[in-house]
């Protein structure tokens, strides 16, 4: 197997990767979340491995983005991992001579309390990823910090100069795997959709919500995402228990759909089982 990655190695993206595909698997990594999954959309790689949503930060923009945008993909996999953020920096260097600290958008927000805390007048530069931030402080002059994973910080001969950065120690996030292909019913699976409602409509995201409490259907997400293209005007991202194959799913998304101005399934999946990351 083939698995598209955000790289270089090092990301906590490429551990989500070996944690999909397993051990033995060729990953290939990229430069963003966007090359990764065109070369799955290409046939250079089977599966294509995305963040889709922090515990901290919440929905990953570039990820939601992409599937909005209209991908061939779809979801056929979720993988849970926890997150664990070091703040690495060139061998010598020591907490008080830094000046900068870089990291992937949402790595910084993930530690946006310890930074206020211990790093105050740091300046704050977003980097492509985690791992390309800390292999660029280990190469430093002391004075610049990545945050990353340990992993990345042994693979780019860095120093961990503190541990444990994230706001919340059961930080977790959450990767997709995209894929052409479909998965059939497992019995504990999720759906992910996403619709649009009818403007100037008073009630209609009611009016699609009520159709799956109607048919005792528990969502587990919910999320807004602006219409880049209009102002007040929103796209609707919604998690679902069950698969779109399960009758009374199928139902209630038929219905659903015919309520909505746009309606897209963006996959049917096994749902990860929590218990396996949780302390």
């Amino acid at each position: 197997m083939k698995t598209a990655f955000l790289g270089p190695r090092g990301t906590f993206t490429e551990e989500a990767a070996v944690a999909w595909s397993g051990p033995d698997a060729e990953l290939l990594p990229f430069a963003n979340f966007a090359l990764a999954a065109a070369a799955a959309e290409r046939g250079e790689a089977d599966t294509a491995i995305v963040p889709i949503y922090n515990s901290i930060e919440g929905g990953v923009s570039a990820t939601l983005d992409l599937l909005i945008q209209g991908t061939p993909l779809r979801i056929c996999g979720e993988v849970v991992l926890p997150v664990r953020h070091v703040l690495v920096s060139a061998p010598g260097a020591s907490l008080d001579r830094i000046r900068i600290v870089s990291s992937h958008p949402q790595a910084l927000g993930q530690c946006r309390g310890w930074l206020q805390r211990h790093l105050p007048n740091a300046e704050q530069m977003a980097a492509l990823s985690t791992a390309a931030s800390v292999e660029e402080a280990a190469k430093g002059d002391g004075t610049t910090a990545g945050i990353g994973t340990s992993r990345a910080a042994e693979l780019y001969g860095g120093q961990i100069l503190a541990e444990n950065l994230q706001d919340d120690n059961s930080n977790m996030t959450r990767f997709i795997a995209l894929a052409y292909r479909d998965t059939q019913p497992t019995g504990d699976d999720r759906t992910s959709i996403c619709f649009t409602t009818h403007a100037n409509m008073p009630g209609s995201l009611h009016s699609v919500l009520t159709v799956f409490a109607d048919a005792g259907l528990q969502l587990t997400r919910i999320e807004s995402r602006p219409i880049k293209h209009t102002l007040g005007e929103y796209y609707f991202l919604i998690d679902i228990e069950g698969h779109e194959k399960d009758p009374n799913v199928a139902a209630a998304l038929a219905t659903a759909r015919s309520r909505c101005l746009y309606f897209t399934v963006f996959g049917s999946y096994p749902r990860f089982p929590l218990e396996r990351v949780r302390g």
